[in-house]
Protein backbone atom coordinates (compact mmCIF):
# COMPACT_ATOMS: atom_id res chain seq x y z
CA UNK A 1 0.00 0.00 0.00
CA UNK A 2 1.74 3.36 -1.12
CA UNK A 3 1.61 6.35 0.95
CA UNK A 4 -1.33 8.04 -0.89
CA UNK A 5 -3.33 4.98 -1.02
CA UNK A 6 -2.50 4.96 2.86
CA UNK A 7 -3.57 8.48 3.09
CA UNK A 8 -6.83 8.33 1.37
CA UNK A 9 -8.02 5.14 3.06
CA UNK A 10 -7.80 6.61 6.81
CA UNK A 11 -9.30 9.66 5.59
CA UNK A 12 -12.41 7.66 3.90
CA UNK A 13 -12.69 5.71 7.31
CA UNK A 14 -12.47 8.77 9.38
CA UNK A 15 -15.60 9.90 7.45
CA UNK A 16 -17.30 6.82 8.21
CA UNK A 17 -19.55 7.71 11.41
CA UNK A 18 -19.04 4.36 13.22
CA UNK A 19 -15.10 4.88 13.29
CA UNK A 20 -16.10 7.38 15.67
CA UNK A 21 -18.19 5.30 17.90
CA UNK A 22 -15.45 2.58 17.65
CA UNK A 23 -12.91 5.77 19.10
CA UNK A 24 -15.14 6.63 21.88
CA UNK A 25 -15.48 2.82 22.95
CA UNK A 26 -11.39 2.26 22.47
CA UNK A 27 -11.94 6.19 25.15
CA UNK A 28 -14.39 4.10 27.35
CA UNK A 29 -12.43 1.40 27.71
CA UNK A 30 -9.07 3.05 28.38
CA UNK A 31 -10.67 5.38 31.60
CA UNK A 32 -11.68 1.97 32.69
CA UNK A 33 -7.98 0.87 32.53
CA UNK A 34 -6.61 4.19 34.45
CA UNK A 35 -9.24 3.22 37.40
CA UNK A 36 -8.13 -0.71 37.20
CA UNK A 37 -5.58 -2.22 35.16
CA UNK A 38 -6.86 -5.37 35.10
CA UNK A 39 -10.27 -4.25 33.89
CA UNK A 40 -9.74 -5.65 30.07
CA UNK A 41 -8.58 -9.05 32.39
CA UNK A 42 -10.38 -12.25 31.08
CA UNK A 43 -10.41 -15.76 33.11
CA UNK A 44 -11.79 -18.76 32.59
CA UNK A 45 -14.40 -20.08 35.07
CA UNK A 46 -13.10 -23.25 36.52
CA UNK A 47 -16.74 -24.78 37.10
CA UNK A 48 -18.06 -24.58 33.22
CA UNK A 49 -14.91 -23.43 31.72
CA UNK A 50 -16.84 -20.34 30.15
CA UNK A 51 -15.05 -17.25 29.69
CA UNK A 52 -15.74 -14.01 32.50
CA UNK A 53 -14.71 -10.24 32.58
CA UNK A 54 -16.15 -7.14 31.83
CA UNK A 55 -15.42 -7.50 28.13
CA UNK A 56 -17.42 -10.34 28.00
CA UNK A 57 -20.54 -8.86 29.94
CA UNK A 58 -20.54 -6.04 27.82
CA UNK A 59 -21.02 -8.26 24.58
CA UNK A 60 -23.98 -9.51 26.62
CA UNK A 61 -25.33 -6.31 27.85
CA UNK A 62 -25.04 -4.96 24.28
CA UNK A 63 -27.18 -8.25 22.23
CA UNK A 64 -30.43 -6.65 23.22
CA UNK A 65 -29.66 -3.03 22.36
CA UNK A 66 -28.47 -4.44 18.86
CA UNK A 67 -31.70 -6.19 18.34
CA UNK A 68 -33.95 -3.24 18.58
CA UNK A 69 -31.23 -0.80 17.13
CA UNK A 70 -31.38 -2.77 14.39
CA UNK A 71 -35.44 -2.91 13.98
CA UNK A 72 -34.87 0.75 14.45
CA UNK A 73 -32.46 1.61 12.13
CA UNK A 74 -34.83 0.41 9.24
CA UNK A 75 -37.95 2.48 10.42
CA UNK A 76 -36.20 5.63 11.13
CA UNK A 77 -34.56 4.87 7.15
CA UNK A 78 -38.34 5.11 5.81
CA UNK A 79 -38.88 8.35 7.74
CA UNK A 80 -40.34 6.76 10.74
CA UNK A 81 -39.65 5.68 14.59
CA UNK A 82 -40.48 3.25 16.95
CA UNK A 83 -41.28 4.30 20.23
CA UNK A 84 -43.04 0.62 21.26
CA UNK A 85 -39.82 -1.70 21.16
CA UNK A 86 -39.27 -0.66 24.73
CA UNK A 87 -42.74 -1.95 25.96
CA UNK A 88 -42.81 -4.90 22.93
CA UNK A 89 -39.85 -6.34 25.10
CA UNK A 90 -41.89 -6.61 28.05
CA UNK A 91 -44.48 -7.76 26.36
CA UNK A 92 -42.34 -10.39 24.99
CA UNK A 93 -40.69 -11.55 28.17
CA UNK A 94 -44.61 -11.80 29.93
CA UNK A 95 -45.45 -13.80 27.30
CA UNK A 96 -42.73 -16.47 27.29
CA UNK A 97 -42.55 -16.23 31.10
CA UNK A 98 -45.73 -17.05 31.58
CA UNK A 99 -45.87 -19.99 28.61
CA UNK A 100 -42.95 -21.28 30.67
CA UNK A 101 -44.92 -21.25 34.12
CA UNK A 102 -47.77 -22.98 32.67
CA UNK A 103 -45.57 -25.48 31.01
CA UNK A 104 -43.54 -26.25 34.04
CA UNK A 105 -40.72 -28.69 32.81
CA UNK A 106 -37.75 -27.16 33.09
CA UNK A 107 -36.07 -29.24 30.53
CA UNK A 108 -38.58 -29.17 28.08
CA UNK A 109 -37.13 -27.75 25.17
CA UNK A 110 -39.82 -28.22 22.92
CA UNK A 111 -41.68 -25.76 25.44
CA UNK A 112 -38.82 -23.37 25.10
CA UNK A 113 -38.84 -23.31 21.44
CA UNK A 114 -42.83 -22.90 21.82
CA UNK A 115 -42.75 -20.07 23.94
CA UNK A 116 -39.55 -17.72 21.91
CA UNK A 117 -42.54 -18.66 19.04
CA UNK A 118 -45.55 -17.46 20.51
CA UNK A 119 -44.18 -14.66 22.14
CA UNK A 120 -42.03 -13.24 18.70
CA UNK A 121 -45.73 -14.26 16.73
CA UNK A 122 -47.62 -11.51 19.40
CA UNK A 123 -44.83 -9.05 18.86
CA UNK A 124 -44.83 -9.43 15.21
CA UNK A 125 -48.94 -9.15 15.18
CA UNK A 126 -48.27 -5.37 17.46
CA UNK A 127 -45.70 -4.43 15.16
CA UNK A 128 -48.03 -5.15 12.27
CA UNK A 129 -50.75 -2.82 14.49
CA UNK A 130 -47.62 0.05 14.51
CA UNK A 131 -47.43 -0.44 10.71
CA UNK A 132 -50.98 -0.49 9.78
CA UNK A 133 -51.44 3.06 11.53
CA UNK A 134 -48.83 4.21 9.62
CA UNK A 135 -48.80 3.23 6.46
CA UNK A 136 -52.94 2.31 5.81
CA UNK A 137 -54.54 4.96 8.17
CA UNK A 138 -52.22 7.29 7.88
CA UNK A 139 -51.00 8.27 11.68
CA UNK A 140 -47.82 10.17 12.20
CA UNK A 141 -45.28 7.23 13.46
CA UNK A 142 -44.46 9.03 16.46
CA UNK A 143 -48.20 9.26 17.28
CA UNK A 144 -48.80 5.52 15.68
CA UNK A 145 -45.76 4.04 18.17
CA UNK A 146 -45.97 6.01 20.87
CA UNK A 147 -50.19 4.44 21.72
CA UNK A 148 -48.46 1.20 21.54
CA UNK A 149 -45.52 2.50 23.64
CA UNK A 150 -48.00 3.42 26.24
CA UNK A 151 -50.25 0.30 26.15
CA UNK A 152 -48.13 -2.16 25.60
CA UNK A 153 -46.94 -2.54 29.40
CA UNK A 154 -50.17 -2.34 30.11
CA UNK A 155 -50.78 -5.25 27.55
CA UNK A 156 -47.78 -7.14 29.38
CA UNK A 157 -49.63 -6.62 33.13
CA UNK A 158 -52.86 -8.15 31.72
CA UNK A 159 -50.86 -11.36 30.72
CA UNK A 160 -48.95 -11.61 34.29
CA UNK A 161 -51.70 -10.65 35.85
CA UNK A 162 -49.90 -7.63 37.39
CA UNK A 163 -47.01 -9.53 38.92
CA UNK A 164 -43.17 -10.61 37.80
CA UNK A 165 -43.62 -13.78 36.50
CA UNK A 166 -40.73 -16.37 37.18
CA UNK A 167 -40.61 -19.75 35.17
CA UNK A 168 -37.77 -22.28 34.71
CA UNK A 169 -36.30 -23.83 31.73
CA UNK A 170 -32.71 -24.80 31.08
CA UNK A 171 -32.64 -24.68 27.46
CA UNK A 172 -34.32 -20.93 27.31
CA UNK A 173 -32.12 -20.00 30.10
CA UNK A 174 -29.31 -21.14 27.95
CA UNK A 175 -29.85 -18.24 25.51
CA UNK A 176 -29.07 -15.53 27.76
CA UNK A 177 -26.46 -17.67 29.54
CA UNK A 178 -24.95 -20.49 27.97
CA UNK A 179 -21.47 -20.01 25.68
CA UNK A 180 -20.27 -21.49 22.68
CA UNK A 181 -16.31 -21.66 22.36
CA UNK A 182 -16.11 -19.53 25.20
CA UNK A 183 -18.32 -16.68 23.92
CA UNK A 184 -22.11 -15.60 24.90
CA UNK A 185 -24.34 -17.43 23.12
CA UNK A 186 -26.56 -14.01 23.12
CA UNK A 187 -24.06 -12.13 21.46
CA UNK A 188 -23.28 -14.67 18.60
CA UNK A 189 -27.00 -14.87 18.08
CA UNK A 190 -27.22 -11.25 17.65
CA UNK A 191 -24.22 -11.19 15.65
CA UNK A 192 -25.87 -13.99 13.47
CA UNK A 193 -29.26 -11.77 13.13
CA UNK A 194 -27.53 -8.29 12.07
CA UNK A 195 -25.49 -10.57 9.34
CA UNK A 196 -28.86 -12.11 8.03
CA UNK A 197 -30.81 -9.28 8.10
CA UNK A 198 -27.86 -6.84 6.14
CA UNK A 199 -27.30 -9.44 3.77
CA UNK A 200 -31.49 -9.21 3.01
CA UNK A 201 -31.37 -5.49 2.98
CA UNK A 202 -27.72 -4.82 0.60
CA UNK A 203 -27.93 -7.83 -1.49
CA UNK A 204 -31.38 -7.32 -2.54
CA UNK A 205 -33.10 -4.34 -3.55
CA UNK A 206 -35.43 -4.34 -0.16
CA UNK A 207 -32.70 -1.69 1.48
CA UNK A 208 -33.12 0.56 -1.48
CA UNK A 209 -36.39 0.87 -1.50
CA UNK A 210 -36.35 1.37 2.17
CA UNK A 211 -34.58 3.86 1.88
CA UNK A 212 -35.80 5.90 -1.17
CA UNK A 213 -39.63 5.90 0.80
CA UNK A 214 -36.98 8.08 3.37
CA UNK A 215 -35.92 10.07 0.58
CA UNK A 216 -39.31 10.75 -1.38
CA UNK A 217 -42.58 8.55 -0.78
CA UNK A 218 -44.40 10.59 -3.65
CA UNK A 219 -41.34 9.58 -5.73
CA UNK A 220 -40.60 6.38 -4.91
CA UNK A 221 -44.49 5.69 -5.65
CA UNK A 222 -43.91 7.05 -8.87
CA UNK A 223 -40.90 4.40 -9.30
CA UNK A 224 -43.15 1.29 -9.12
CA UNK A 225 -42.63 1.18 -5.08
CA UNK A 226 -45.27 0.35 -3.27
CA UNK A 227 -44.83 2.05 0.07
CA UNK A 228 -47.78 0.87 2.33
CA UNK A 229 -46.66 -2.86 1.71
CA UNK A 230 -42.61 -1.96 2.78
CA UNK A 231 -43.86 0.05 5.66
CA UNK A 232 -45.73 -3.12 6.77
CA UNK A 233 -42.70 -4.98 6.24
CA UNK A 234 -40.62 -3.20 8.24
CA UNK A 235 -43.15 -2.26 11.47
CA UNK A 236 -43.12 -6.12 12.19
CA UNK A 237 -39.66 -6.72 11.37
CA UNK A 238 -38.74 -4.40 14.34
CA UNK A 239 -41.34 -5.60 16.63
CA UNK A 240 -39.93 -9.52 16.34
CA UNK A 241 -36.89 -8.15 17.24
CA UNK A 242 -37.67 -6.08 19.96
CA UNK A 243 -39.15 -9.58 20.91
CA UNK A 244 -36.20 -11.41 20.56
CA UNK A 245 -34.47 -8.44 22.57
CA UNK A 246 -37.21 -9.14 24.96
CA UNK A 247 -36.18 -13.13 25.44
CA UNK A 248 -32.30 -11.94 25.27
CA UNK A 249 -33.41 -9.87 28.71
CA UNK A 250 -35.86 -12.15 30.98
CA UNK A 251 -33.85 -15.41 30.09
CA UNK A 252 -30.62 -14.11 31.67
CA UNK A 253 -32.95 -14.17 35.23
CA UNK A 254 -35.73 -15.82 33.71
CA UNK A 255 -38.15 -13.46 35.77
CA UNK A 256 -40.01 -10.58 33.31
CA UNK A 257 -40.51 -7.47 35.65
CA UNK A 258 -43.30 -5.15 33.56
CA UNK A 259 -41.98 -2.00 34.61
CA UNK A 260 -38.05 -2.72 33.75
CA UNK A 261 -38.01 -4.74 31.26
CA UNK A 262 -37.25 -2.87 28.16
CA UNK A 263 -37.54 0.32 29.84
CA UNK A 264 -36.15 3.26 28.01
CA UNK A 265 -34.71 1.00 25.81
CA UNK A 266 -35.90 2.79 22.99
CA UNK A 267 -33.85 5.53 23.78
CA UNK A 268 -30.84 3.52 23.50
CA UNK A 269 -31.52 2.12 20.45
CA UNK A 270 -32.45 5.69 18.52
CA UNK A 271 -28.96 7.18 20.23
CA UNK A 272 -27.29 3.40 18.77
CA UNK A 273 -28.81 4.24 15.34
CA UNK A 274 -27.81 8.11 15.86
CA UNK A 275 -23.95 7.51 16.47
CA UNK A 276 -24.03 4.91 12.97
CA UNK A 277 -24.51 8.29 10.93
CA UNK A 278 -28.44 7.36 10.39
CA UNK A 279 -30.50 10.26 9.38
CA UNK A 280 -33.37 11.11 11.83
CA UNK A 281 -35.09 12.29 8.52
CA UNK A 282 -34.98 9.03 6.94
CA UNK A 283 -33.03 8.32 3.45
CA UNK A 284 -30.12 6.46 4.96
CA UNK A 285 -29.10 3.95 6.99
CA UNK A 286 -26.25 2.04 8.75
CA UNK A 287 -26.33 -1.33 10.04
CA UNK A 288 -22.82 -2.04 10.88
CA UNK A 289 -23.20 1.67 12.54
CA UNK A 290 -25.99 0.85 14.24
CA UNK A 291 -24.42 -2.71 15.64
CA UNK A 292 -21.47 -0.47 17.02
CA UNK A 293 -23.34 2.07 18.19
CA UNK A 294 -24.80 -0.83 20.45
CA UNK A 295 -21.59 -1.65 21.51
CA UNK A 296 -20.96 1.91 22.47
CA UNK A 297 -24.48 2.27 24.78
CA UNK A 298 -23.24 -1.11 26.41
CA UNK A 299 -20.03 0.13 26.64
CA UNK A 300 -21.11 3.27 28.78
CA UNK A 301 -23.45 1.75 30.73
CA UNK A 302 -20.78 -0.49 32.17
CA UNK A 303 -18.60 2.82 32.73
CA UNK A 304 -21.00 4.29 34.40
CA UNK A 305 -21.46 1.89 37.06
CA UNK A 306 -17.71 1.33 36.90
CA UNK A 307 -16.54 4.56 37.74
CA UNK A 308 -19.34 5.05 40.43
CA UNK A 309 -21.47 7.39 39.12
CA UNK A 310 -24.48 8.44 40.71
CA UNK A 311 -27.28 7.38 39.55
CA UNK A 312 -28.78 10.42 39.33
CA UNK A 313 -25.97 11.77 37.55
CA UNK A 314 -25.96 8.93 34.78
CA UNK A 315 -27.97 10.60 32.45
CA UNK A 316 -26.12 13.80 32.10
CA UNK A 317 -22.86 11.44 32.14
CA UNK A 318 -24.39 9.59 28.92
CA UNK A 319 -25.65 12.84 27.45
CA UNK A 320 -21.79 14.82 27.76
CA UNK A 321 -20.57 11.18 25.89
CA UNK A 322 -23.36 11.50 23.03
CA UNK A 323 -22.99 15.04 22.45
CA UNK A 324 -19.23 14.98 22.20
CA UNK A 325 -19.32 11.78 19.95
CA UNK A 326 -22.30 13.54 17.39
CA UNK A 327 -19.89 16.85 17.14
CA UNK A 328 -17.02 14.77 16.17
CA UNK A 329 -19.50 12.92 13.65
CA UNK A 330 -20.38 16.74 12.24
CA UNK A 331 -19.26 17.51 8.39
CA UNK A 332 -19.79 21.02 9.66
CA UNK A 333 -17.52 21.13 12.97
CA UNK A 334 -14.70 19.52 11.45
CA UNK A 335 -14.92 21.62 8.36
CA UNK A 336 -14.91 24.37 10.57
CA UNK A 337 -11.86 22.81 12.31
CA UNK A 338 -9.86 22.68 8.88
CA UNK A 339 -10.45 25.89 8.36
CA UNK A 340 -8.88 27.35 11.25
CA UNK A 341 -5.98 25.09 10.59
CA UNK A 342 -5.19 26.73 7.19
CA UNK A 343 -5.61 30.03 8.31
CA UNK A 344 -2.08 31.42 7.98
CA UNK A 345 -0.36 32.62 11.44
CA UNK A 346 -0.19 36.43 12.56
CA UNK A 347 3.32 36.72 11.38
CA UNK A 348 2.88 34.82 7.80
CA UNK A 349 0.58 37.11 6.91
CA UNK A 350 2.37 40.32 8.15
CA UNK A 351 5.33 38.90 6.15
CA UNK A 352 3.28 38.75 2.66
CA UNK A 353 1.87 42.49 3.43
CA UNK A 354 5.44 43.51 3.46
CA UNK A 355 6.53 41.86 0.44
CA UNK A 356 3.84 43.12 -1.38
CA UNK A 357 4.36 46.31 -0.56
Amino acid sequence: MTAATGSSFWRDLVHKPFFWGIVAIAALLALNVLKDPAYLALSINPNNGNLVGNLVDILRQAAPVMMIAIGMSLVIATGGIDLSVGSLMAVSGAVAMEFLSAAGDSGNLGAALAAIGLALVITGILGAVNGILVAYVGLQPFIATLVLMLAGRGIAKVITGGQNTTASNDPFRWIANGFVIGIPVVFLLAVLLVLVVGWVVRKSALGLMIEAIGINPRASRMAGIKPKGLLLTTYILSGILAGIAGIMSVGSVMTVDISRTGYQLELDAILAVVIGGASLAGGKFSLSGAFVGALLIATLDKTVLFLGISSSATPAFKAIVIVVLCLLQSERVRSWFRRRRRVAPPEQVSVKEEVTA
